[in-house]
């Protein structure tokens, strides 16, 4: 016979056994857990973050790209200003109207337009040869970019010999001619103009102007070098080489710590 005591604590057992069973009955089944993920090195950004979208070139990133007077080595220094020739040969009028775009973009350093932003720009002086080299990285849509360099890949043709009087009335005679470049970029396009004319002392002279442009990706380099002397051609296809190079790693990095 059972104890009074052992039937009471069954009972009450039983008892519980049969409220736990109702109860799971009207209770609904809670969702699984999401399974437990470690945190990543770097949170995710919030939306309201205000850092640029990696697919859009930063001030930061263009000037990070660019080519300097310490990568090109000796005998290139940081400028020290316009060179004379820079007002005294390429402020010009070219008697022929297709050809002054070519004078005004040299004149301005603005091959792709004066809208492209951002835009990061350098000077570098060859102390040798009194040359002047011009470096930029900017951006501008593909499209546009292209379209400038179909146009000067079309000078050699277009504009292979012309006229252009200063402002001061010098006459220089100008000859266009395409220039190679290094494999950089996605496409390119060089150039090498000579202005022939006289200096203010009645001596020959003659201006060379290397002149390149590359599209790396979305954006856009564009190499000036030129003087009155030797002009190092070697120089300009480095800066090409080495700044397509430069502009697809800071592209890929996404973003410049500064």
């Amino acid at each position: 016979m059972t104890p009074p005591r052992a039937a009471a604590c069954a009972l009450a057992l039983c008892g519980l056994l049969a409220v736990t069973a109702c109860s799971a009955l009207s209770t609904p089944p809670t969702a699984p857990r999401p399974p437990i993920t470690r945190p990543t090195s770097a949170p995710p950004h919030s939306p309201n973050t205000s850092a640029a979208p990696s697919s859009a070139l930063t001030e930061a990133m263009a000037q990070a790209a660019l080519v300097t007077h310490a990568d090109l080595g000796e005998p290139w220094t940081p400028t020290q200003g316009a060179a004379t020739w820079h007002d005294g040969v390429l402020k010009a009028k070219a008697d022929r109207r297709e050809c002054q775009r070519l004078l005004d973009a040299l004149y301005a350093d603005e091959l792709f337009g004066a809208d492209a932003e951002p835009r990061a720009v350098v000077g570098m002086d060859d102390e040798w040869n009194k040359a002047q080299m011009r470096y930029q990285v900017l951006a501008r849509p593909p499209a546009e970019i292209d379209k400038t360099l179909a146009w000067l890949k079309g000078l050699p043709r277009t504009c292979a010999q012309f006229g252009a009087t200063t402002t001061t009335g010098a006459v220089f005679g100008v000859q266009v001619t395409e220039a190679p470049l290094p494999e950089a970029g996605n496409a390119r396009q060089g150039l090498r103009v000579w202005l022939t004319g006289q200096s203010p002392d009645g001596e020959p002279t003659t201006l060379t102007l290397d002149v390149a442009a590359v599209r790396v990706g979305e954006d856009a380099i564009t190499v000036t070098n030129g003087g009155f002397g030797y002009v190092q051609t070697e120089a300009t296809q480095t800066a090409v080489q080495l700044g397509a190079e430069r502009l697809t790693e800071i592209r890929k990095q996404g973003r410049v710590e500064i």
